[in-house]
């Protein structure tokens, strides 16, 4: 340890991120800035090496940037973020719940189309820009992410 934390290449073996992403997340705001040592590298206490750790925890968990940043500013405010907390989860499961209803069904949309591109008859029946296969999907079929 430097004298008075840790430098950043340190940190970011020890939370498994890279220094880029560690200056990224101070001008966020997700991390407070660092504290400068004589020679001006920035340095870390064990505090900071926690709270990266708990970033890349609930970032494995499909929480984005903005959220986990919500999280962390209620702490420092003095709350506990738990209520919070499980109240985003619960959105997280009912938006990967239709998630899946949409990739359920998107895949027997391209089954269907795969099945049917497989018979030589329906081959010939569309004039194609490009391909007859796509150009012949209903319109409600909807663009993904």
């Amino acid at each position: 340890m430097a004298e008075g934390g840790f430098f950043i290449g340190k940190v970011a073996k020890q939370a498994g991120a890279n220094p880029k992403t560690i200056r990224y997340y101070e001008t966020l705001g997700l991390l407070p800035q660092a504290q400068r040592g004589e020679n001006r590298y920035r340095l870390y206490s064990k505090e900071e090496v926690e709270l990266l750790r708990f970033i890349k925890k609930a970032q494995g968990l499909g929480l984005t940037l903005s959220e986990i940043k919500g999280i962390v500013e209620l702490r420092r405010m003095g709350h506990e973020p738990c209520i919070h907390v499980q109240a985003l989860l619960k959105r997280k499961i009912a938006d990967l719940d239709q998630r899946l209803r949409d990739l359920v069904a998107l895949r027997k949309k391209l089954k269907d189309l795969s099945m049917g591109s497989e018979q030589p008859a329906k081959r010939g029946r569309i004039k194609a820009v490009v391909c007859p296969h796509i150009e012949a999907v209903p319109p409600d079929l909807k663009p993904r992410r």
